[in-house]
């Protein structure tokens, strides 16, 4: 039987959808998405040196864009504030506010729900060698997508020295 890598894709995706809405369902009561308690878990777990825009782009892969949404939306909640860094006005550091930490022990007791959860369907062995298949699937398609913007900057270099002669 060949694979459908299309399936593989599509089930994924489903995978996290359902997450996705469960964590929303859980965290409703607290005004928080699963999405904004993932970000607000990073920024509580780096919160005694804070942390960056940045950082957080890197550790989930959300555009800039969307993270700032996101932490608009934790700062109006008040679960997050905002300082510049010192040395260096243009970076700006976040962290949990006190309404934020007191939501970590939720934060907590929701991921390990999802996790027991998912958990009492798989052995040990099944679930190291499905994250080793994630981390190899994610490797491969963060060199294609690395490949492709090069791609499309060199062909944009290209056009802009076309029309500049």
């Amino acid at each position: 039987m060949a694979l459908d890598i299309g399936t593989l894709a599509r089930n994924n995706r489903q995978i996290g959808i359902q997450l996705e809405l469960w964590a929303n369902r859980e965290l409703g009561k607290q005004q928080l998405t699963g999405c904004q308690s993932q970000v607000l878990l990073y920024i509580l777990r780096h919160a005694d040196d804070g942390t960056s825009l940045t950082a957080i782009h890197h550790a989930y892969g959300y555009s800039k864009a969307t993270l700032s949404g996101l932490i608009k939306q934790l700062r109006e909640k008040g679960y997050v504030r905002v300082e510049h860094c010192q040395g260096d006005d243009r970076r700006k550091l976040l962290y949990g506010t006190e309404k934020g930490q007191k939501m970590l022990q939720k934060l907590f007791e929701t991921n390990r729900k999802a996790q027991e959860w998912l958990d009492m369907n798989f052995t040990p062995a099944e679930l190291f060698a499905i994250e080793q298949l994630q981390q190899k699937m994610l490797l491969k398609l963060n060199q294609l997508n690395a490949c492709k913007q090069k791609e499309a900057s060199e062909h944009e270099k290209r056009a802009t020295s076309t029309r500049a002669v």
